[in-house]
């Protein structure tokens, strides 16, 4: 396929409706990367080196993508071994022993396969990119969901109906949206956000969580998905990555007003391995879908929710 061939399918969400529908245009994308001559240029980034940025050619109008994790993304051989497995590893992944391979497989293989839709998107002009945008974000929340439901949960996004008590009496509902609802057994007991990336994002997740609480004065665990925090910056032909994450808002929240019960990178920054409160709470995908899903699904909120599905609608 050309790039605008896998532009124009990228930007159709019909053709991402089943997990097999993300496996293979990954893998037409890095079947077109690997081809030669289909690259202008590959850019290296000047401050994080292992950061990539690929340049197309004329076709795809010489733009430049986002910064690529050349340690995360697979290429197209690595990546045509390892999808094989993938729908597998998944249905059995809630008895399966997760030990350190399987976890960076399930990592990379979602971020190679998130990124291939986000470089792809790149090609296209510069006066769509707020449409490409919107379209990379609302793949990424159905890819994510479309992962929890093939693990064997209940996931969905819609539209979460909050009973507000006063006097023990529900005096009315308020309706709050999100992008990840998960359930057991009929009852909610997980509420998400799933993000390309934190930027101008992160507060109003925890606000979410603090107006929740205090509404139903219940503690149903809020988490966040973010894919990664870095962006392109600098100049031709010196380009670097800079990070969109705000870690002093991140502690601030996070000490002060609540924690969220889990926050899932693919592409985790270093200072989230390392630094206090943020290492504690900042954990790579993987320990979402092997370990913390599975608690989440055993927690007792004893508030009585009304859900609208919505997932079919985005």
């Amino acid at each position: 396929m050309t790039i605008k061939q896998l532009a124009a399918h990228a930007i159709d969400k019909t053709n991402f409706t089943t997990l097999p529908g993300f496996l293979n245009f990954c893998q037409r994308y890095l079947e077109f990367v690997a081809t030669e001559g289909n690259l202008q240029a590959v850019i290296v980034a000047q401050n994080e080196n292992h950061y990539r940025f690929w340049q197309y050619g004329k076709a795809g109008n010489y733009q430049i993508t986002r910064p690529i994790n050349s340690q995360l993304m697979y290429q197209a051989g690595e990546f045509a071994a390892i999808q094989k497995d993938f729908l597998p590893t998944l249905q059995t992944l809630q008895h399966a022993k997760a030990d350190a391979g399987l976890r960076t497989r399930l990592n990379n293989t979602v971020y190679t396969i998130q990124q291939s839709i986000g470089a792809a998107l790149d090609a296209l002009p510069v006066g769509q990119s707020n449409k490409a945008r919107k379209i990379n974000g609302t793949l990424f929340e159905q890819f994510i969901r479309l992962i929890l439901v093939e693990i064997g949960v209940d996931a969905m996004s819609g539209v979460v109906q909050v009973p507000v008590v006063t006097d023990g009496k529900e005096q009315f509902k308020m309706n709050y949206q999100h992008d990840l609802i998960i359930s057991y057994e009929g009852d909610v007991k997980a509420i998400g956000s799933v993000k390309t990336s934190s930027k101008d994002r992160i507060d109003k997740i925890f606000i979410d969580k603090f107006l929740y609480s205090k509404l139903t004065e219940s503690d149903l665990p809020h988490i966040a998905i973010f894919l990664n925090d870095v962006q392109r910056k600098g100049k031709a032909p010196k380009y670097g990555v800079g990070s969109t994450f705000l870690p002093g808002h991140f502690k601030g929240y996070t000490v002060k007003l609540n924690p969220l019960d889990g926050v899932y990178y693919c592409d985790i920054r270093p200072n989230m391995r390392t630094e206090p409160i943020l290492r504690d709470h900042i954990k790579t995908l993987d320990q979402l879908l092997c370990t913390d899903i599975w608690t989440f699904l055993k927690h007792d909120d004893p508030v009585p929710i009304e859900v609208k599905d919505t997932s079919s609608s985005t």
